[in-house]
């Protein structure tokens, strides 16, 4: 397998294969986190739990919205990089990927799965227009989803967890701290960041208030 080109974007074989597994592990993080967070039973019958309907039903959704906003605030990162000349990959974290299952397990809800690394020659400005473009992202998702919220049934949920997942996922790639977006997009520009933090947290507080989760 030689990898994908879309768009004169190259997508690597290895990354190909991360981009899958980090999507189907988030998928199955989150939907792990909705059954032990409401009180629903996975243990001891993990066989009986996972092949459930209602299991099938909310790993769907989880896939299509945690799993989605996911993979494109990424490839937004790669693509806004190679656009600037760099070499860009995603590269999925198994070990934090493992943190993330298991911690879903215990009610928790932790999500590293991994980065775009680029590489070559880019100036502060470029930099910060990467990282920002990945928050950016999920941001636009939050608007496609939105009309579906008005639907009843799969398709309702599916719109409330896009709406709300999507928001919680730019604000909190905002933050100013560790490898997190926002601190590289405060190194760039503080008016940019503080309009796109605010914003985004603003996003991310309307949306647990006016939409909230389906479960």
């Amino acid at each position: 397998m030689s990898g994908l080109t879309l768009a004169d974007v190259r997508f690597y074989p290895d990354e190909l294969r991360d981009l899958a597994i980090a999507w189907g592990a988030l998928g199955l993080a989150f939907t792990l986190f909705i059954f032990v967070s409401t009180g629903r039973q996975v243990f001891p019958d993990i066989a009986g739990a996972v092949t459930s309907p209602l299991f099938v039903r909310v790993f769907a959704l989880s896939v299509l919205t945690v799993g989605v906003g996911f993979l494109l605030h990424e490839l937004a990162h790669k693509v806004v990089a190679v656009r600037f000349g760099q070499i860009a990959a995603f590269k999925a974290d198994y070990a934090m990927l493992a943190l993330c299952v298991g911690a879903a397990f215990a009610g928790f809800l932790f999500a590293a799965p991994g980065a775009v690394y680029h590489r070559g020659r880019i100036t502060e400005r470029q930099n910060g227009l990467v990282s920002v473009a990945g928050p950016l992202t999920n941001v636009v998702l939050v608007a496609v989803f939105l009309p579906f919220v008005f639907f009843g049934g799969f398709v309702g949920e599916l719109g409330q967890l896009g709406v709300t997942i999507n928001a919680v996922l730019a604000a909190f790639n905002m933050i100013p701290f560790g490898p997190l977006d926002g601190k590289k997009v405060i190194s760039w520009s503080k008016a940019v960041f503080a309009v796109v933090f605010a914003g985004t947290v603003l996003l991310a507080a309307g949306a647990f208030i006016f939409v909230g989760f389906p479960y």
